[in-house]
């Protein structure tokens, strides 16, 4: 774990993809929508990628990508992200771990 460990530090919201995965650009674009900019590791396009789909399928990522930390934590896969947003509960996470610094949620028309 000490590899994916190292990747996390020190950022606010670190996302493991592959590029040809789409629910990852998804999940990537999601996240920025809210202002963050997530660092973005593609783990078919770097060198220690293998060992870090291992790291991440010990940490419970199934499938391994895409797997989110926020805050150095890891929060999981593209169905978690999707229902931490669908419960406005992903913004506070972002916010803590000070990725954005400001949101206000859109009103109802």
């Amino acid at each position: 774990m000490d590899v994916i460990k190292d990747m996390v530090a020190d950022k606010p919201v670190v996302i493991f993809s592959k590029s040809s995965c789409c629910v990852s650009f998804s999940i990537k674009s999601l996240i920025s929508s809210f202002g963050a900019n997530p660092t973005v590791y593609e783990i078919d396009q770097i060198s220690n990628g293998t060992q870090v789909e291992r790291e991440l399928l010990q940490l419970g990522s199934q499938p391994t990508v895409p797997a989110v930390f926020i805050g150095q934590k890891f929060i999981g896969g593209a169905h978690k992200i999707m229902s931490l947003h669908v419960q406005n509960e992903l913004p506070t996470l972002l916010l803590n771990a000070r990725a954005i610094w400001i949101w206000t949620p859109k009103k109802d028309s």
